[in-house]
């Protein structure tokens, strides 16, 4: 009776194409490499344009903006670069592939913006101090423009965002650098009607306290898949009675479940199913379930056809 005691699934390779589940995207679509491609061309031109133009009008709304912005292109090319080696194939020393390197990419992205935040309020800050007069004409095309940009490369990622937290990032990022730049158009039309420079680094503040709010969210989320916490989209809880409901099952322990990448996920179980015998369909027809239930790709059950002899991972405690 030893001998299927315990197979991983061989169907995993070809997973995820035949059914587009809204929780489950092949790893990186060709489109995706254009997208970024193109967002990042568009965002490098429009930082050395901001900054130009922030110096030449004296505007610290306009430099935050372009800092901001720059952390966009930094994190777009992290996130780009993540997708990349997600989609490389496994090796004898990561047998996962690199998937992992998007959870990675999602932590440094956020940790970046609370950096640009940091350097953003201390320049605010000083500037409140010593309010310098402000070109209010300028601010307004320019920031006309990014609000043009980035847009753009926003909707760019608007497809994979809904299944992917790494291009969730970008896809946040860029909509956020839209909203920033229609204030900064708002504080320069203010200045330009009302002469007043401190409406400037107020504005900055309120773009600060934008990127603060809007990163929160995804700094959370990508620092709990770092501690392999369940994807928001799977209920341990029903998975484990899905188990148990099998035929022939009488117990399930050792249950995990964990994000593989941000778009993959992995489930290991131990099933108790007294007198098994056929398992090689059973196990065929379960991980077609999982897949189309609960989006997990990469189950691995073992299954223990003595009820008596306790296993070794029984107790919950046990990892």
């Amino acid at each position: 009776m030893g001998s299927g005691h315990h197979h991983g699934h061989d169907h995993s390779h070809g997973h995820g194409h035949s059914h587009g589940h809204h929780h489950h995207a092949p790893p990186l679509p060709g489109n995706a490499n254009t997208a970024f491609a193109i967002a990042v061309a568009l965002n490098v031109g429009f930082v050395i344009a901001e900054v130009v133009a922030g110096l030449f009008s004296g505007s610290m709304a306009l430099l935050a903006d372009a800092g901001h912005n720059l952390s966009d292109v930094l994190s777009l090319m992290l996130a780009w670069a993540a997708s990349v080696l997600a989609a490389r194939p496994p090796s004898e020393r990561f047998t996962y592939g690199l998937k992992s390197s998007s959870i990675l990419a999602s932590i440094a992205n956020a940790a970046l913006l609370w950096v640009a935040i940091g350097a953003i309020l201390v320049e605010t800050i000083r500037r409140f101090n010593d309010p310098a007069p402000v070109a209010g004409m300028t601010m307004i095309v320019v920031a006309a423009v990014g609000i043009a940009v980035n847009a753009l490369s926003a909707l760019l990622f608007a497809k994979g965002s809904k299944s992917d937290l790494n291009l969730r990032a970008a896809f946040i990022h860029l909509m956020a650098d839209a909203a920033v730049s229609a204030g900064v158009v708002l504080a320069g039309l203010a200045i330009y009607g009302s002469g007043l420079a401190v409406i400037d680094p107020i504005t900055s503040l309120l773009i600060t306290a934008v990127i603060a709010w809007s990163s929160w969210g995804l700094l959370r989320d990508s620092l709990r898949m770092g501690m392999l916490a369940v994807p928001d989209h799977i209920d341990v809880a029903k998975v484990r009675t899905f188990l148990e409901r099998q035929p022939g099952v009488v117990r399930v322990h050792d249950l995990h479940v964990w994000p593989m990448s941000t778009t993959e996920t992995a489930l290991t179980a131990h099933l108790v199913m007294p007198g098994a015998s056929r398992e090689d369909a059973f196990l065929r027809q379960l991980g077609r379930d999982l897949e189309h239930e609960f989006g997990i790709g990469h189950p691995t059950i073992q299954i223990e056809t003595d009820p008596d002899a306790p296993c070794a991972l029984e107790s919950e405690a046990v990892i």
